[in-house]
C-alpha cells in the first residue's frame, strides 16, 4: 500500500517542497541568491524523509551530482529506486524488476538538472516566503504549470537546500525533507548510469 501511495505522487515526487504555492510577493534578491547557490552546488548526499498528503511516509538516501544526475534510494521494505541521468528519469521497482523511464524535461525535476539554472525565462517564480526559519521559493516551468508546482526550501545561514514539495495537477502534495546533508563529496558516476546493462542487474540484488 505504501508503494501505491508513493507512486501516485508521480515520478518527480522525491525532487520537490511546499509552502509558497500561493505566495503573492517575490524577493528578487533572494531569488538571485538561490540561483547562485544552485549553480555552485555540485554534489550532495543526504538522508530524506518523504511524506505524502495522506500521511504515508518513506525514508532513504538522496544523491545529487550536478549537472544532470540525481538518485533516490528508498529504504526497505520499499523497493523503489529513482535515478535521473542523461535527460531521463528512471523509476525501478527492485521487487518486480520493472523499470519505467520518462524524459526529465516532462517533470518538475528537470528544473534542477540543467547545467545552468536560471530562475527566469523558462522558469516562472510564483513567490518567495520566509517562515519557520526557511526561505521558500515556489516555481514551475513557464507555460507548463500543469506539470506541477515545485517549492524549494533553504536554510539561509549558510544557504543550504533542506526541503522540497510537489503540488501536482490534482492538488496532491508530497514533501521531502533532507537531513544529515553533506556537500562537495566524491560520487561515482556509475551510481547514476542506468543505461549500462549491468546497472539494473546489480540493483535487483540490493534489497
Amino acid at each position: 500500500m505504501k508503494r501505491r501511495l508513493i507512486l501516485s505522487a508521480g515520478l518527480a515526487a522525491p525532487f520537490l517542497a511546499a509552502g509558497t504555492a500561493h505566495a503573492q510577493t517575490t524577493d528578487r534578491a533572494a531569488v538571485q541568491r538561490v540561483e547562485a547557490y544552485l549553480n555552485t552546488l555540485r554534489t550532495l548526499r543526504a538522508r530524506f524523509l518523504q511524506v505524502a498528503q495522506n500521511g504515508a511516509s518513506a525514508q532513504g538516501t538522496a544523491l545529487i551530482s550536478r549537472p544532470g544526475r540525481m538518485r533516490f534510494d528508498y529504504d526497505p521494505p520499499e523497493p523503489l529506486l529513482l535515478v535521473a541521468s542523461g535527460g531521463q528519469v528512471l523509476m525501478y521497482d527492485r521487487e518486480l524488476r520493472q523499470p519505467t523511464a520518462v524524459p526529465a524535461s516532462s517533470t518538475p525535476l528537470g528544473l534542477l538538472l540543467t547545467p545552468q539554472i536560471r530562475l527566469s525565462g523558462d522558469i516562472t517564480v510564483v513567490g518567495t516566503d520566509r517562515t519557520g526559519g526557511f526561505l521558500r521559493i515556489g516555481l514551475h516551468r513557464t507555460g507548463a504549470r500543469a506539470e506541477g508546482l515545485l517549492t524549494l526550501a533553504f536554510a539561509e545561514q549558510p544557504m543550504e537546500l533542506r526541503q522540497w514539495t510537489v503540488l501536482d495537477a490534482q492538488a496532491r502534495e508530497t514533501r521531502v525533507t533532507l537531513y544529515e546533508v553533506e556537500t562537495g563529496i566524491a560520487l561515482d558516476n556509475r551510481l547514476f548510469d542506468f543505461n549500462d546493462p549491468r546497472f539494473l542487474e546489480a540493483e535487483s540484488t540490493r534489497r
